[in-house]
């Protein structure tokens, strides 16, 4: 896959505390397929005009099933100039089970040369591992040829880093829901020093004072440290941690630390003649997060909390160990945000061109790419806060299948088309194209 452009990661962070909010609110609760959806009068094909939303009732799974099931090709020579973008969790899957209408819809798209990708925010497992359990899933070929994921980006970082200078022997702390596995996908990204909480707990057992919630697993998995206190480059949120209390502990001794060693105190922290009040002043690491999500659709009847609580918390500590005076500055990739959106039309494209069988340059740009996602704080507001640099409408589409239901009021960030689920999304899509 082509890197993402180096004012993503490597270059200044663009998100930051001054422009994170959490919404609690959008905790919402599953609900039963075939209530009437909310679909956005005024609505043209094509066009999609704006409007406000009205009720209207789609139609039925096996309806919508047997659309799927004709081996009718549309009636058009010319290649789609239209494609889609997938969210995973909650629109595709729920706790790793295809939802009714995924699979067939997925195998229409790819039997009939429609482009699509993958796009979530989720992680935890190296492209190739996840591609081939998704196909097996799905029943549907998949390639990470047209799969994103939160962390994909951070492979850009091994040859071109903060400083321009690449990350690939400096050493990184890595963490997430195993960060076992994380190190290992960070190491085939082509990270070489590759260090987790654990290392650092069982060189240091003091550093945490604790009895650790994962003892026998640390010890496990753990590795000598370069040096007793080594020098830490950045920092890499994978996925979703499990032990926020030792993540926590070891992330802020590091942004307090001087010049990324452990064990160290920077003399410039509450300095308030320097910028951000000398925190994180002193050559500390970089914070890197792979997305925001604070809510994701797991098998509970509500949705559970994800990494963009982990980052509200971790805000939070840091606040109050600067007193309020220092901002945490890291970089938060994946959904919403524009540069991932953009990125993710630029693997589309290429996509495309290898399914359609041509050269990229010898297509036109899409026209349109249908974002079907489940979440209205990512999935919906990056299709629509996104710009396209060559002109592509990314129309958002919500489905009642993950985070997001009716019973807790509209979406703050409204869709151009709310449905029950993808079969019924990717069948309204269609029609604005006239696509037969």
């Amino acid at each position: 896959m082509k890197a993402f452009p180096r004012t993503l990661l490597s270059g200044a962070p663009f998100h930051s505390a001054s422009c994170q909010t959490l919404h609690p609110h959008l905790a919402a609760s599953l609900t039963a397929l075939g209530a009437p959806s909310l679909v956005r009068a005024g609505s043209t094909r094509h066009g999609l005009s704006p409007g406000l939303y009205s009720t209207v009732k789609l139609r039925s799974a096996p309806t919508l099933a047997r659309r799927f099931s004709t081996d009718k090709k549309p009636g058009a020579e010319e290649p789609p100039p239209f494609a889609f973008a997938f969210d995973i969790d909650g629109v595709l899957l729920h706790v790793e089970k295809p939802i009714p209408g995924a699979s067939e819809t997925l195998q229409y798209l790819h039997k009939h040369n429609i482009p699509f990708i993958l796009l979530t925010n989720g992680g935890g497992k190296h492209e190739t591992e996840r591609v081939s359990d998704l196909s097996a899933r799905l029943d549907v070929p998949l390639s990470t040829d047209n799969f994103v994921q939160s962390h994909t980006p951070f492979q850009e970082l091994v040859h071109d880093g903060p400083e321009g200078e690449g990350l690939r022997d400096k050493n990184i702390l890595v963490t997430g829901s195993n960060a076992a596995k994380s190190r290992d996908i960070a190491e085939a990204y082509g990270f070489r020093k590759v260090i987790t909480p654990a290392d650092i707990l069982m060189a240091h057992p003091s550093i945490w004072p604790f009895e650790p919630l994962m003892k026998e697993l640390y010890a496990a998995t753990a590795r000598p440290l370069p040096t007793p206190q080594p020098k830490v480059d950045a920092i890499f949120v994978f996925n979703d941690p499990r032990d926020w209390a030792l993540d926590f502990q070891i992330i802020v001794d590091l942004l307090l630390s001087r010049g990324g060693v452990l064990g160290t105190y920077s003399p410039k922290n509450g300095c308030a003649d320097l910028p951000n009040a000398g925190w994180q002043e002193d050559g500390q690491p970089r914070l890197y997060f792979s997305n925001q999500d604070l809510f994701w659709a797991a098998q509970y009847h509500f949705p559970r909390f994800g990494q963009g609580a982990f980052q509200g918390a971790l805000r939070g500590i840091w606040r109050e160990v600067t007193g309020g005076a220092g901002a945490l500055r890291s970089t938060v990739i994946g959904k919403p945000h524009g540069l991932t959106y953009g990125y993710a039309e630029r693997v589309l494209n290429a996509h495309r061109a290898k399914v359609l069988g041509t050269d990229p340059d010898r297509l036109g740009p899409l026209r349109r790419v249908y974002m079907v996602g489940d979440n209205p704080e990512s999935d919906i507001r990056g299709a629509n806060e996104y710009r396209s640099p060559v002109g592509t409408d990314w129309a958002s589409v919500l489905v009642r299948t993950g985070v997001w239901s009716a019973e807790r009021g509209r979406p703050k960030h409204e869709p151009r088309m709310v449905v029950d689920d993808v079969e019924a999304a990717v069948d309204w899509a269609l029609k604005q194209e006239d696509w037969r």
